[in-house]
Parts: structure tokens; C-alpha cells; sequence
């Protein structure tokens, strides 16, 4: 059973800036609701019951986003205005935080939350990628396979050539359908990627993964990178890769960010609602 996630949430959001130098990327408006709270809701209707958010210094913003606000509440209801207060409930799940002191890279924010998991299996979502599923939940078809196959679940999508070399790439070999054993698993490829399945920021993992990140070297960018840890791990553990079901939007792309209001906010949006 996955009842633990980590949400990594203490980049610089480069990739967004100059928005982002005051507003966390996490934070970004979708249809008056940030980002991450549609993040923080796939994990709670996949089973999730504690989540830990790792920040910065500069993403308080997201701690007083999951806090309540008496002041607000007092005023709503003083105005007349109780109807709104389901607009502002938390959400029922439990929230844990841990400071990311410098941005040492995805695996270093993962490593952070060692003591938090313990020795559960534990999921990891990665904000900026938002996925809409007309069925089950992204995250839920990973823990479905966990289930499955008790071993390492990497959450994957088939990319165009020319995008493949800004993500993770896995060497894949398939099992049935959209399930794959993880052979090898490169960062970033500039040339020959291994496959054109790439990585999309959903991952189950057993807590031997820590072994791992504890151990790795600065990879792409000087950075601690969980897809280092994950390639030496799937030397010695079963790892799989799985094609999620769903729409997927990167954030940090304009185009994509754009596009997923439009998806939304939009006559379809609305009509699903």
C-alpha cells in the first residue's frame, strides 16, 4: 500500500522566469487554482495520505496556501459570505515540510524526505507536470502496477525525437501493452537517446532508492539526479516503466501552461465539470 508522497517544490524555476523570481512556480494560476493543488489532488484521490513538499526560503507561499486562514473565514462568514468557505477548506490530507537549502537537484530534494517515508514504498510527483486523465488517476495506475509487480515504477511518454533530449530516457523492454522492464536509464540525452520514452515526473519507489541517492555523484548540470540513482538501482532491482494514460502538460513550457488553461477554463473544460 502507497500511502506517502514527496513533492519536490524547491527549484529556482528558471525555465519561467521572470514570473518566477516572486511567485513559485508551483504557484502558477490555472483557472484561480494554483498549480500544485492540482498536483495535491491526484495524490489524494490515488490513496495518498500523507504528503511531505519540499521548499526553499522563498516558497512560504506554498505553506500558507495549505494553512487556514481565520482571518478570511471570520470575514466570509461576518459578510454573509459562508458559501465561499469550501472554496478555502484544505484539503484531507496530511502535510509534512522540509527545507531544500540550496538546489542541489531532484535527487538531493528526494533524498530530504528519507526520514519521512520510512521503510514504505512512496510515491514522487513533480508539479510541473500536470496530467488529466479521464479515468484513473496517473498516479494510481503507477501504484496499480506496484501492486503488481512489487518493484520500481517509473511513469513514462512517447516524445518526438527532438524533445527526447530535455528529459529522462528509459531503455525500455516491453512486457505487455504500455508495460516495460527498465533496462537503462540515461539523463538528458544530447544523441542517441535509448528509446522515445521519456520520463514524465510520476514514480513509485521502494525506500532502497535512498541506498542509491545517498551514493550518487553529481551528474548533468553539477546536480544530484534521481535518474542517476534510478540507473544504478535497476542493476540490481526490477524496475519498470509504465505509458500513463492521460494528457500531459509541462508548466514550464508557455505554450503547454496556455494550453492546459484553454483545456480547462475552455468550453470542454466546462462542459466536463
Amino acid at each position: 500500500m502507497v500511502r506517502k508522497a514527496i513533492i519536490p517544490a524547491a527549484g529556482y524555476g528558471t525555465r519561467t522566469l521572470p514570473i518566477t523570481k516572486v511567485l513559485p512556480k508551483e504557484m502558477l494560476p490555472i483557472c484561480g487554482r494554483p498549480a500544485l493543488d492540482f498536483i495535491v489532488e491526484e495524490a489524494i484521490k490515488s490513496g495518498i495520505e500523507q504528503i511531505l513538499i519540499v521548499v526553499s526560503r522563498s516558497k512560504n507561499m506554498i505553506l500558507d496556501y495549505y494553512d487556514r486562514s481565520v482571518e478570511l473565514e471570520t470575514y466570509l462568514e461576518e459578510k454573509d459570505k459562508t458559501h465561499l468557505l469550501k472554496e478555502i477548506a484544505l484539503p484531507n490530507v496530511h502535510f509534512q515540510y522540509v527545507r531544500q537549502s540550496y538546489a542541489r537537484g531532484l535527487g538531493d530534494a528526494v533524498l530530504l524526505g528519507k526520514q519521512f517515508v520510512g521503510n514504505e514504498p512512496f510515491a514522487v510527483l513533480l508539479p510541473d507536470e500536470i496530467i488529466l486523465a479521464n479515468e484513473k488517476q496517473p498516479l494510481k495506475q503507477l501504484i496499480d502496477i506496484f501492486t503488481k509487480h512489487q518493484g520500481n515504477i517509473i511513469g513514462v511518454k512517447k516524445l518526438d525525437q527532438d524533445q527526447l533530449k530535455n528529459y529522462g530516457v528509459i531503455k525500455p523492454e516491453l512486457i505487455k501493452n504500455k508495460e516495460y522492464i527498465i533496462k537503462d536509464i540515461v539523463e538528458k540525452p544530447q544523441k542517441s537517446p535509448p528509446s522515445d520514452l521519456a520520463v514524465i515526473g510520476r514514480y513509485i519507489f521502494d525506500p532502497i532508492i535512498f541506498n542509491y541517492l545517498e551514493n550518487v555523484k553529481p551528474g548533468v548540470g553539477g546536480e544530484i539526479q534521481l535518474t542517476d540513482a534510478i540507473k544504478e538501482m535497476a542493476k540490481a532491482y526490477k524496475s519498470y516503466g509504465l505509458e500513463i494514460d492521460g494528457t500531459c502538460f509541462d508548466i514550464a513550457k508557455m505554450s503547454e501552461y496556455v494550453e492546459l488553461i484553454n483545456y480547462i477554463c475552455g468550453p470542454r473544460g466546462k462542459q466536463q465539470q
